[in-house]
């Protein structure tokens, strides 16, 4: 990874390092309207590499969206490299761009089980530079790709150690454009990246597996714990501070680090339940459309998708891991006073920021009622990959039980 104001002028020299003569670079219309796109194309091409845009990824990208930059990667190609540059939706488009323009089959062969094949890729994937523009996803340090498949109205992804960008380039002169909702949005994002892999079922708690059948997210370990908890101590201060002035340089710094560290720690230890329900809740959404997001499409966007639930969902796995889930509320909210039953301290430091920042309350804001709830339950039961890693197993019934707690927060 390299970090640090002006580390984005540096990529053309970094492209020579793998060798490439011929680089697309994926980015979105609203990311290509500031000029950075352009800005390190021509930077690349000044070290006698040959790029090419293509600015049509899709915000919350689709089977479909990604097919479109599959296709024009296929129909412009041969590229020896590819270059990402927006948020996580770009970085993840370029992924599937990369691993379909490397190996055979569709885009539905590679989707995770049972949604899509659950296929592995067979060669190696050209090298993927990584260029955050929003603090959230942590896709630049991940294994992993989402997308929403339109006719099954369901969020899923494809996972696999290859997907991993070559080289993340973090710049925070690049996040600073970034509007408050999606730096809230984003933020929680990063949040529970850092406290779902903290509180994740423990690595030794898994059976043994052989070097082909690992998996990328392996549980809580060490390496995970530290990247975490570094994570939710920067993002205590830096995500209020942002979101309340995004040309507050000093937090968008902190917040581009703790998005990086907290996808160490999760592309490593994995997620559990609030990202499992987010996917429906992403995927099933009607009308609503938030603030500071390009378009007229109804859309939750990921990361306030994954904090709706996040409240109920660590106040149902408390009991698998009480020092842990203390823990992660004492490191976002040092001075937060609570003297309410244990379980209910982590969830009443979560509401309260998620009200400072202008979080939506609870999956009833956004458009849920309790008679979605069975709908939104056979979603998250699609996610056994993450729900896997839960620390504490959740039945169709506990499941319900936390959606039904989340319709309103406060």
């Amino acid at each position: 990874m390299k970090y640090g104001t002006g580390a984005s002028d540096e990529i053309g020299y970094d492209l020579t390092q793998y060798g490439a003569r011929r680089v697309l670079v994926v980015t979105d219309p609203q990311v290509a309207a500031t000029g950075w796109p352009r800005r390190i194309a021509d930077g690349i091409t000044g070290y006698g590499i040959e790029t090419e845009i293509f600015d049509g990824v899709h915000v919350e990208p689709t089977d479909v969206s990604m097919q479109k930059a599959v296709d024009f990667a296929r129909g412009t190609g041969p590229y020896d490299a590819f270059v990402a540059v927006g948020g996580g939706s770009s970085i993840d488009t370029a992924k599937a761009a990369n691993l379909l323009t490397s190996n055979d089959g569709d885009l539905m062969d590679y989707v995770n089980a049972p949604v899509g094949g659950g296929r592995a890729p067979d060669r190696p994937l050209k090298p993927l530079v990584a260029v955050p523009t929003t603090t959230g996803t942590g896709s630049e340090s991940t294994t992993v790709c989402v997308l929403d498949v339109l006719s099954l109205r369901v969020k899923s992804g494809i996972s696999h150690l290859r997907l991993r960008p070559t080289l993340a380039v973090v710049d925070p002169r690049l996040t600073v454009s970034q509007p408050a909702g999606v730096t809230a949005a984003s933020g929680m994002d990063i949040l529970c990246h850092a406290a779902e892999s903290y509180t994740a079922k423990p690595y030794t708690e898994f059976d043994r597996k052989r070097p082909e059948q690992r998996v990328p997210y392996c549980g809580a370990n060490p390496l995970a714990d530290m990247f975490a908890e570094q994570s939710l101590r920067l993002l205590s201060w830096a995500l209020p501070a942002a979101v309340r002035d995004g040309s507050d340089l000093k937090a968008r710094e902190a917040m581009a680090l703790a998005a990086t560290f907290a996808g160490l720690g999760f592309g490593n230890a994995g997620v559990h339940i609030p990202h499992a329900n987010a996917y429906p809740i992403a995927g099933q959404v009607r009308d609503f459309h938030p603030d500071g997001y390009p378009g007229d499409e109804p859309m939750v966007p990921h990361g306030m998708a994954v904090s709706l639930t996040a409240p109920a969902a660590f106040r149902f796995t408390f009991d698998a891991a009480p020092d842990r889930h203390r823990q992660v509320a004492r490191l976002l909210a040092p001075g937060f006073e609570w003297s309410g039953d244990a379980a209910g301290h982590l969830p009443a430091v979560l509401v309260d920021l998620m009200r400072k920042i202008g979080i939506p309350d609870g999956i009833g804001a956004v458009g849920y009622t309790e008679s979605d709830v069975d709908s939104l339950v056979e979603g998250t039961l699609k996610q056994q990959r993450l729900l896997a890693t839960a620390p504490r197993e959740a039945s169709k019934e506990d499941l319900a039980g936390i959606l039904r707690d989340s319709v309103s927060l406060w």
